[in-house]
């Protein structure tokens, strides 16, 4: 069978599984890859992870694996994928940390299916600073297993650059009571801070190197049109 052939079946097989499901949303068109030979990973979805911006860019299993997204499936994750629900994951799984690079989830229940294929991410909205504690859960991954910040035990999304969790790691230990300050935005999928200072309290805070993030090209927030959208109440379900 060549190349062209298994990639036509592999978009064939992937579609008319996908429509199965009550809704699917299959983004197979100009990928060739079939997510399906990807290993399996099953779980029941505890939260979603924020990005600064405000767009999901993962999962959190009840098990605490993490499970990576691109950003700008956000819309599609929420619809198919909610808190509570079991989901299957095919992806690239992390050697030593439990970690996994979705290509694709599927509700189980339901049979929605969200598939990457890679489209371009959307811009930013600006959102207030704020100071907020609390206790750290558990650190947060990038792709290649780098910390890029924690969540905490109230669901709060911590993000960071690499090289800043790196130099604060001691602060992003599970149970490790913290202070931030930064770009928070609260949004129905949950509250995501882009933090500029850490520490164990208010009065012993580390300022951090800044990330994108939300600052635009000269240091000031980022407004204006064109941010991402704010989802308001979450859709419902389709029926069963």
């Amino acid at each position: 069978m060549t190349h062209r052939s298994r990639a036509l079946l592999g978009a064939f097989l992937t579609t008319t599984a996908l429509g199965m499901g009550a809704t699917a949303y299959a983004q197979t068109a100009g990928s060739p890859w079939d997510a399906s030979q990807l290993p399996e990973t099953r779980g029941i979805v505890k939260q979603y992870t924020l990005t600064p911006r405000g767009d999901v860019d993962g999962l959190i299993l009840n098990d605490g694996t993490e499970v990576t997204l691109p950003p700008h499936l956000t819309s599609q994750i929420v619809f198919a994928v909610r808190p509570g629900d079991a989901v299957t994951i095919r992806g690239l799984k992390a050697r030593a940390l439990p970690l996994v690079e979705a290509a694709s989830v599927t509700n189980f229940a339901t049979g929605a299916s969200v598939v990457d294929s890679g489209p371009p991410g959307g811009p930013d909205r600006f959102a207030g600073e704020l100071t907020t504690s609390g206790k750290i859960a558990a650190p947060l991954h990038g792709k290649r297993g780098e910390v890029n910040g924690a969540v905490l035990d109230s669901g709060i999304i911590l993000r960071m650059p690499p090289p800043e969790a790196e130099r604060v790691q001691g602060l992003l230990q599970p149970g490790q009571p913290v202070t931030v300050r930064g770009t928070t935005l609260k949004t129905a999928l949950g509250t995501v801070i882009d933090a500029s200072a850490i520490g164990a309290s208010p009065d012993q805070l580390t300022e951090l190197a800044a990330g994108p993030g939300l600052a635009g090209p000269r240091g000031e927030p980022r407004r204006g049109p064109g941010g991402p959208p704010d989802f308001g109440p979450l859709p419902p379900r389709p029926p069963r």
